[in-house]
């Protein structure tokens, strides 16, 4: 394999303060900003800005005569006042695209004179580009009811949550519960840190970040188990050495992978958030901060986690074994599910 880094022998681990330190800041920035917003901001703003999939809305689709852009659209809404409309071509169709105007107050009930009104607006917006009939053509004007905004965003919560708990089910299987409870708990930091963004910056939260968050708990996860895997083969051939040690040796092996493959995702996604436009804005930015942290927490977040955990169950057995040899019994480890460890590696 190409090798960017080569005989590293940085001692990461050294850094877990500081670096479980940073993570703390940052979640308690996303959760001091969420706070805020939702109980002491002077103009009531929620939390999130959540779109219109969540807080409910009306849904006009439009056909133009002429060819158009997202852009355009929006820079005509824009300017009859409509700036929180969102705008998404239809794929199979070109000269038609999809106007998302969210409810006017939160929490309010949609209505047929809610979506006559947001029909009314899109239209006299769209009429200061030609009159309704020969520039453009709203065939079809649809509601999205705040009930089911709410169970989309139920659903997308234990979405998520489902993924965390099935992958820690299966890193458990794999190696062992205290390296997949120490992924899981990467991830979601990934989670609440990309979250707490966008509270700060209140980007709008929609279905595609929704995606953008299952994908890069997979990504996420995925780097994570490439440095347990290298874990657990080393602790196969270097049985005398040091938990701790044998760590930071994982992770310097695996740093040129992990700084290739990774960074190949930053350039990808951040080719998005500059070329892609407002529709995959949101998308790319949860994507670009996603990778990014979850790289940064496969490193600085899990490795230290586990090593913890082990040294912890390692004292733990250590006491018991003693305690035992004073009275006269041989204890049951606790650990018995660490016959798996040194298993031959396909993930590296």
């Amino acid at each position: 394999m190409f090798q960017i880094f080569k005989a590293v022998n940085f001692d990461w681990l050294k850094w877990r303060r500081i670096f479980i330190g940073i993570s703390v800041l940052l979640m308690v920035a996303g959760l001091g900003s969420a706070i805020f917003r939702e109980w002491k901001h002077p103009n009531g703003t929620n939390a999130f800005n959540l779109g219109v999939d969540f807080r409910g809305g009306t849904v006009v689709t439009a056909r133009f005569k002429q060819a158009a852009t997202a852009e355009q659209i929006r820079a005509t809404l824009g300017a009859q006042g409509l700036n929180e409309a969102v705008i998404q071509p239809v794929v199979d169709r070109p000269d038609t695209f999809l106007i998302k105007l969210p409810l006017a107050g939160a929490g309010s009930t949609e209505s047929d004179s809610d979506v006559e009104l947001g029909r009314t607006k899109v239209r006299t917006a769209l009429n200061s580009i030609g009159p309704e009939g020969s520039a453009y053509e709203i065939i079809g004007t649809d509601a999205v009811g705040a009930v089911a905004g709410a169970e989309l965003r139920n659903k997308a919560i234990a979405v998520t949550l489902a993924a965390l708990v099935g992958m820690l089910v299966y890193i458990a299987f794999r190696f062992e519960w205290t390296y997949g409870a120490a992924a899981v708990i990467a991830v979601f930091h990934d989670v609440l840190v990309t979250l707490g963004f966008f509270s700060i910056f209140q980007w709008e939260v929609n279905l595609t970040v929704i995606a953008a968050f299952l994908t890069l708990v997979g990504a996420s996860v995925n780097d994570t188990i490439v440095v347990f895997d290298r874990v657990r083969e080393n602790r196969k051939l270097h049985r005398r050495e040091s938990l701790y040690k044998i760590t930071n040796d994982s992770i310097n092996q695996t740093l040129s992978r992990t700084v290739i493959t990774q960074g190949l995702i930053v350039l990808s996604v951040l080719a998005m958030v500059i070329f892609g436009g407002e529709v995959l804005r949101a998308f790319s930015l949860a994507l670009l901060i996603g990778t990014i942290v979850g790289t940064y927490s496969s490193i600085a977040i899990a490795s230290p986690i586990m090593v913890w955990w082990e040294r912890k169950i390692e004292a733990a057995n250590k006491l018991a074994t003693t305690a035992s040899a004073r009275s006269g019994f041989q204890p049951k480890r606790t650990d018995a599910g660490r016959k798996n460890v040194g298993k031959p590696s396909r993930a590296a």
